[in-house]
């Protein structure tokens, strides 16, 4: 069995989102803790796409405004046009749900036509929680 891989990344509301290297197709939870300016939420959807992000969970403050602003920019990263469905972005809203269900629907239930071996876990906060977080994946 292949080992699957997992990161955390913190971001501050007004980080800029870094490159990302070493990582291949992958799952995001983006956990959405702190407002973030729109510009910045924009600019951190249109990255997360261009990184490989085939999958993406939203949940915290405005994660509806996130959940929207990575479709989008997965539309116009592919230029609005069809693709393959190994290549297609899937996102799911968990607005209404405890955290820990989204990490059990991250890890046990969200599917994509391409196998995803990796999940990076995307966190807009002030501060860092990254045992917190990881401990919780691994938990669910």
């Amino acid at each position: 069995m292949q080992k699957t891989l997992l990161r955390y990344l913190h971001l501050t509301p007004d980080s800029d989102f870094p490159i990302l290297e070493d990582l291949p197709a992958f799952k995001a939870i983006v956990i959405v803790e702190a407002v973030a300016e729109e510009m910045v939420m924009w600019e951190t959807c249109r990255a997360l796409v261009a990184a490989g992000c085939l999958y993406a969970s939203t949940w915290g403050t405005q994660c509806d405004a996130w959940h929207e602003a990575i479709g989008d920019a997965y539309l116009e990263a592919s230029n609005y046009e069809d693709v393959a469905p190994e290549k297609a972005l899937t996102t799911s809203l968990h607005e209404d749900e405890e955290l820990s269900e989204v990490f059990w629907f991250a890890k046990h239930r969200a599917v994509h036509a391409g196998e995803l071996r990796a999940t990076l876990i995307l966190h807009i906060a002030d501060a860092p929680r990254r045992d917190e977080l990881e401990a919780a994946w691994r938990d669910a």
